[in-house]
């Protein structure tokens, strides 16, 4: 295959891995409902988890990751040691966040890309991927607004790989695919970066909690 075949093709497996429709398919077999009537009408594990549960929500995330993971080692596996592979992966990488966040599969709807984001992050640099979730879930924590920890995360991959390329020990295509599916999760998130700025974002975890609370006791006589 040539320079330019593999790429296409890798292009080609990530989007395929990334707009397969797991949030989806997990809420309808556990509630019965199309996910994207629900919430806010996307199909990562945050919305799913309105829909259907904690459960179904974390089932959808693990899924969700394994979608850009998956195709890393997929692509690294087709490659091999080609020429290409550095840009294969890349590319690979980048069209599984973007089959995740507009899905053939489903409309051309999808989710944020959060989750196959920080699988393809995994799959590149394990221990900088896997520390970025305990990280991520601090951000929600502590705003309550799981698209602020989204675009966290989505500023923190190219800028870690970014890193990693400066000391030689990675591709620079690494950081590329960063900002790649930097600007595929800003342009997901769109809507909810105008309701930020509205102050009518929805929260979600304890802050959300606390606000429901403070909202009650205001209303209380």
């Amino acid at each position: 295959m040539t320079y330019l075949g593999y790429i296409g093709a890798a292009a080609l497996i990530g989007y395929l891995m990334g707009a397969l429709p797991i949030g989806f398919v997990l809420v309808q077999l556990f509630k019965g409902v199309d996910l994207r009537q629900q919430g806010s009408g996307r199909t990562g594990g945050t919305n799913a988890m309105r829909a259907a549960g904690l459960g179904v929500g974390a089932l959808t995330g693990l899924g969700d990751l394994a979608k850009g993971a998956g195709t890393v080692w997929i692509v690294r596996a087709l490659v091999a040691d080609a020429p290409a592979l550095p840009w294969a992966v890349a590319a690979g990488g980048a069209m599984a966040v973007v089959g995740h966040n507009w899905s053939v599969f489903l409309g051309w709807k999808g989710g944020a890309g959060t989750a196959p984001n920080l699988g393809v992050a995994i799959a590149l640099w394990p221990p900088f991927g896997l520390a970025l979730i305990p990280a991520l879930i601090a951000v929600l924590f502590a705003t309550g607004y799981a698209s602020v920890a989204s675009m966290a995360s989505a500023a923190a991959i190219p800028l870690g790989l970014a890193v990693r390329a400066a000391f030689g020990v990675g591709s620079w295509t690494d950081p590329l695919y960063g900002v790649a599916t930097a600007i595929a999760v800003l342009s997901a998130l769109r809507p909810n970066i105008a309701r930020l700025k509205a102050g009518t974002e929805r929260m979600v975890g304890p802050r959300a909690k606390a606000r429901a609370r403070l909202r009650q006791s205001e209303q209380s006589p």
